[in-house]
């Protein structure tokens, strides 16, 4: 028996009924033999954890724009909040952790620089349609490694897609919206806790906020420290949640999630839409404003493609994509300071030696 063939054997000891078997899952997009060492998922970790994608996102905005200080979150960080926060609740529900794992280290591969200033610009000036969850998606299926993509397993990729549906509810009711397994749905939640937590944390430090606007039964319900606050949430999805055969029904108390819907509320009307906040991606809208319609450009196509090859970007093989596409998958790809240094390249005077 090889050691792959092991650990699945061993995996029928542990994991729930309603839990994602690495044996069972449907498949890739293109047939691969299976790995001697490694299950399906873990193999899909491994991709994630490689791939230029998920090293740019330590250069990404999480809220605040290129800080200074050394303990402000990046996207790179949130990601690992979400996937230590989601491994947790899935070992007490004995889930598939790797399977949770993988979904969260890969869930904003897709993410615009400037944080979520960059995706409302590019469905402003691309499409309305325009989500970093599909773009996520679209990153692991088609444009890493040169534009073979990734070709994850069927649930991996259900779970990137369905992590987030913006101001949507917490725990969605329309069966649409969730993931297919139990493991992606713990992933969007943890999401959630995570941003939660650490922007709040980050709003105090930076003083944008102060500890005491913080809604007071925010503070009652969740507690006062980030340490507390993300305990309460883990703690009462895991003991409120009720396995059902072969599903398990994702539940929070309604106080904790009272607690958790206004504290997001709060956030987005104090932080996320505070002047000092907008004030920087007013700036960083124009920067991506002004990159795209300089590409579409037809006397810029050849420094696209130069950009695009140092990026490792190549036009995608498989879809044909329009001079439109191409340049908002090299936008949405782009790192914070990437653009920066772009844009100063592009439209600033060059000074004479």
């Amino acid at each position: 028996m090889v050691i792959r063939e092991d650990f699945e054997t061993r995996e029928k000891t542990f994991i729930a009924p309603y839990g994602c078997l690495s044996v069972a899952s449907k498949g890739r997009l293109r047939d691969e033999e299976p790995c001697p060492i490694r299950t399906a998922f873990q193999r899909d970790r491994d991709r994630i954890v490689f791939s230029h994608f998920f090293r740019r996102l330590k250069y990404k905005t999480q809220v605040f724009l290129s800080p200074l200080g050394d303990h402000y979150r990046t996207r790179l960080t949130h990601t690992l909040e979400v996937a230590q926060v989601a491994r947790t609740i899935a070992r007490a529900m004995r889930l598939n952790e790797d399977l949770v794992e993988v979904i969260a280290l890969g869930h904003d591969l897709g993410h615009t620089p400037f944080g979520h200033s960059g995706e409302t610009v590019l469905k402003k000036i691309y499409s309305e349609g325009f989500m970093h969850a599909e773009q996520s998606l679209r990153v692991v299926d088609l444009l890493d490694r040169k534009g073979d993509g990734l070709n994850l397993c069927f649930e991996v990729r259900d779970g990137i897609l369905k992590h987030s549906k913006g101001f949507g509810d917490i725990i969605p009711d329309d069966p649409k919206e969730a993931a297919d397994t139990v493991e992606g749905r713990v992933v969007r939640i943890a999401d959630i806790m995570a941003y939660l937590n650490h922007d709040l944390d980050d709003a105090i430090r930076s003083r944008v906020i102060s500890r005491e606007q913080v809604p007071r039964e925010c503070r009652t319900i969740l507690g006062e420290s980030q340490p507390k606050r993300a305990a309460t949430m883990i703690q009462d999805l895991i003991v409120n949640s009720r396995p059902d055969g072969r599903e398990m029904h994702l539940i929070l108390s309604k106080t904790v999630l009272h607690g958790m819907t206004v504290l997001r509320r709060f956030l987005y009307d104090n932080v996320y839409r505070s002047k000092s906040v907008e004030g920087e991606f007013i700036k960083a809208n124009k920067i991506l404003t002004e990159l795209y319609c300089y590409f579409l450009q037809q006397e810029n196509m050849a420094l696209l493609d130069k950009e695009l090859e140092a990026l490792e970007l190549q036009k995608c093989k498989k879809s044909n994509p329009t001079i439109e596409r191409t340049v908002c998958d090299f936008i949405a790809s782009i790192t914070d300071r990437y653009a920066l240094e772009l844009y100063t390249r592009l439209f600033f005077p060059s000074p004479m030696v």
